[in-house]
């Protein structure tokens, strides 16, 4: 775990770094005031932000994505269709329920929105999206359904709806499907999506074990554009 996290850490150091040595040259150059202990703090809040980063990955590589492929591997062997779409259903709900960014939208769009849009039943409204539509992936990769046909038919449903919803929910649901997947449910969707793969013969890791974000984020623009219609 050592080494795993001496390793990220190196890794999060070299992307962040140029981003603090440009922010703090446009610093020195352009605004005046800006002094060394403005400096000294960007530069101790980035280290932390490293440090930060780089724990979570640990603990993502560690936790989550081991919990996933668990989850993913073991809920086919029930043989119950049933039973496995109502537990990923429930999974991707409070996975999603669970992501900060989803968190963080929520409470921008209350702001705005001055409170016409509740910061609950808008995340509830994305989490429910975001879980019918992971469990609707693993249906297709247990049924081995074209994921072709599951976008294609969407985005036809997301264009019908878009002249139905009211314009101010438009934006809002496309920014929904941006944020819906994040550092904690993405991890799990994928790793749930290669667990189920693993156990069924004849099947591809990569061709049939991902597209589960893409249709979770899809699933939260129509959820919310139907949320905008309902609120008419």
């Amino acid at each position: 775990m050592l080494s795993d996290f001496k390793s990220q850490f190196i890794e999060i150091s070299k992307a962040i770094t140029p981003i603090i040595l440009v922010i703090l040259i446009i610093h020195f150059l352009f605004i005046p005031d800006f002094s060394i202990s403005n400096a000294l703090v960007l530069i101790l809040g980035s280290l932390m932000v490293t440090l930060g980063i780089a724990l979570f990955l640990v603990g993502v590589n560690v936790g989550l994505i081991p919990i996933g492929n668990a989850i993913g591997s073991d809920i086919p062997r029930s043989g119950s269709i049933v039973i496995i779409l109502m537990t990923t259903f429930f999974l991707g709900f409070l996975a999603t329920i669970a992501e900060p960014n989803v968190r963080v939208l929520a409470d921008m769009i209350q702001i705005v929105s001055e409170n016409s849009i509740e910061r609950l039943q808008f995340i509830m409204v994305i989490s429910v999206g975001g879980g019918f539509f992971i469990a609707t992936s693993i249906f297709r990769i247990i049924y081995n359904v074209p994921l072709a046909y599951l976008f294609s038919s969407g985005y036809l449903l997301v264009l019908l709806l878009l002249f139905f919803a009211p314009p101010d929910y438009v934006p809002i649901a496309f920014d929904a499907g941006g944020v819906t997947i994040g550092s904690i449910n993405g991890p799990i969707f994928l790793a749930m999506g290669i667990g189920v793969t693993s156990i069924l013969g004849g099947r591809s890791a990569i061709s049939d074990g991902f597209g589960l974000i893409g249709l979770a984020s899809l699933g939260s623009v129509i959820s919310i554009l139907i949320m905008g219609i309902v609120a008419l």
